[in-house]
């Protein structure tokens, strides 16, 4: 394991604001290092139209944490190029997609970018379309589209949906 995972690991077990549940699994792990390899070894990076990978502990995961990091990367761009930012949020049916969007909507909300977020889960074509309807500058849907069951994403559409 190279020194750069096992840092982001170390930064992440020793983080004291993480929920119960994620330092349960960091410990879990601890002696494995070819889990930590793969849960750590890189953050997720955004590929066609967003994030996208397996739900876990990690910065290589889906989780509230990845999500929270990509937001508040929305939250940056979405407030030095708009003066009265918004965003759209829409979910689908995936695993944590709704904690997810709810996460989302924090993050953007609490930097002061006005959210619409949908309270039913929502396919990604009504996300467009609510972007351009609503006049939003941006859009998030939660959602792994194809991808199997242990997925899922974060895609993000400007504001021509």
């Amino acid at each position: 394991m190279d020194t750069n995972t096992t840092l982001n690991y170390q930064k992440w077990i020793n983080e004291k604001n993480l929920d119960e549940q994620t330092k349960i699994e960091l410990f879990k792990m601890k002696d494995d290092e070819a889990k930590i390899n793969d849960c750590f070894y890189k953050d997720l990076s955004f590929g066609t139209g967003g994030l996208r990978g397996i739900i876990g502990v990690g910065s290589n995961r889906m989780n509230i944490y990845t999500v929270r990091k990509a937001s508040q990367g929305l939250a940056n761009y979405l407030l030095k190029s708009f003066d009265q930012p918004a965003c759209s949020i829409a979910y689908d049916s995936r695993n944590y997609s709704k904690e997810f969007a709810y996460q989302a909507a924090k993050v953007l909300s609490s930097n002061g970018v006005k959210v619409y977020l949908y309270e039913t889960l929502e396919p990604t074509p009504v996300l467009s379309f609510t972007v351009r309807y609503l006049n939003t500058n941006a859009g998030i849907v939660i959602t792994a589209s194809h991808n199997p069951a242990e997925y899922n994403g974060y895609k993000v559409y400007g504001e021509d949906g």
